[in-house]
């Protein structure tokens, strides 16, 4: 069951800098998971990821009495639904999809869950309609991301699996869209339990699956270990709770930014950590980004930078 009222957004400096925060971890992500896949494989890791996730916020979730349902709504089946389509299914399409396109097409199409957001929050949502302005913004953003990976995203790789595989990173985008609808659309309910609840379906769901996929679980390294301990830490159990809490509060639009920060994070830190070539691009591309986001969030802006009174 999902609720019929469902509050306006609330945009305040704490959304802003929520959002900031999570674009930069999950930008990060890319050069840990890069150091994990070295000792175990790609199922194993994301099912690895997502029960060290669940296995924290259900302790949290513990401490605070495990309270979850704030009324007399029992919303399990949207649950689950969040479950499946914010965690196991999109870690599996992009870890299969992934293998047969580049990394810079699977990046366009997280980029491109803003993009899905905006039309199912116009009909699902009240206060998310979409108009001229907001619509313009996302699509400037998006073409700064496109500018920043670069048009050999879009060139073929030559694996014959390849249209499968570019459906699958499509999926995985429009997964992240649906579940972040169907979780704004919950009933008034405890946070760390939204948060939790759907760590412990996925985790129910992908274990099984990576088992039959990739067989027994990999013995890893302690380095490995301790790498996989951090990516269910910090990428996936805190930064879930920082998404529920953007969602629930500002918006699945409004969180949807965090789509376009993370490739630019990515590129960034490559240049700063890994010693990459800046690019010209990277500057043509953070000012779209930048501007997309002023578009966009127009109205957010001027309210975070009205002076007090």
């Amino acid at each position: 069951m999902l609720s019929n009222r469902t509050p306006l957004p609330d945009i305040t400096p704490r959304s802003w800098l929520m959002v900031a925060c999570l674009g930069l971890v999950w930008g990060s992500t890319f050069l840990v998971i890069e150091i994990a896949l070295r000792g175990i494989t790609p199922l194993w890791l994301a099912a690895a990821r997502i029960s060290f996730a669940g296995l924290l916020t259900l302790g949290i979730w513990q401490l605070r009495g495990r309270r979850l349902f704030l009324t007399a709504e029992r919303p399990w089946g949207p649950l689950v639904l969040i479950g499946v389509l914010s965690t196991a299914l999109p870690f599996t399409l992009l870890s299969w999809g992934q293998q047969f396109v580049s990394s810079g097409f699977a990046g366009v199409c997280m980029a491109a869950v803003a993009l899905m957001v905006l039309p199912l929050a116009h009909v699902f949502l009240p206060g998310e309609r979409m108009s001229l302005r907001r619509t313009a913004g996302f699509v400037t953003g998006f073409a700064g991301v496109s500018l920043l990976l670069g048009g050999q995203s879009f060139a073929s790789s030559g694996a014959a699996l390849e249209p499968l595989g570019r459906l699958a990173c499509l999926g995985a985008a429009g997964c992240y869209a649906v579940s972040s609808v169907t979780m704004r659309r919950l009933p008034p309910m405890d946070p760390i339990g939204i948060a939790t609840i759907p760590m412990i379906f996925g985790t129910v769901m992908i274990v099984p699956f990576a088992w039959v996929i990739e067989g027994p679980p990999p013995l890893p390294s302690a380095q490995t270990l301790g790498v996989l301990m951090f990516l269910g830490l910090v990428p996936t159990a805190a930064a879930n709770l920082l998404r529920v809490l953007v969602i629930r509060s500002a918006g699945p639009v409004f969180m949807s930014l965090t789509n376009y920060q993370v490739p630019l994070w990515s590129v960034v830190l490559g240049v700063l950590l890994l010693g990459e070539p800046m690019r010209l691009s990277l500057l043509g591309a953070l000012a779209l980004i930048l501007l997309g986001v002023a578009i966009s969030q127009w109205g957010a802006l001027k309210r975070l930078f009205r002076p007090a009174r």
